[in-house]
């Protein structure tokens, strides 16, 4: 079992910045994926960005540009990096962990508002 804990999120006015981090535990071994997921309200789970184990970053086609996403391998955590946030950047973001399974983080809420 892998554990995710989410941190960071909150309220932030458009054009501002906010980082999200997330903590990995338990089983977590070389291989995986980690990375990012976001749920607006009434809508379906997006994908955000991810990065691989050997460091290889995706992002999705509507933050490419103003998000950016690290990892700490030694930490075994993930940062995304928020920038020139705009309000349709609202949502429930998702810590993801995947392996041989997917895992997921209990979500932490981002708002973008004035």
């Amino acid at each position: 079992q892998v554990q995710l804990v989410e941190s960071g999120g909150g309220l932030v006015q458009p054009g501002g910045s906010l980082q999200l981090s997330c903590a990995a535990s338990g089983s977590v071994f070389s291989g995986n994926t980690m990375g990012w997921y976001r749920q607006a309200s009434g809508k379906e789970r997006e994908f955000v960005a991810h990065v691989t184990n050997n460091g290889r970053t995706t992002y999705g086609d509507s933050v490419r540009g103003r998000l950016t996403i690290s990892r700490d391998y030694v930490k075994n955590t993930v940062t995304l990096q928020m920038n020139s946030a705009k309000v349709e950047d609202t949502a429930v973001y998702y810590c993801n962990y995947r392996c041989s399974q997917n895992y997921w983080g209990q979500g932490t809420q981002v708002t973008v508002s004035s």
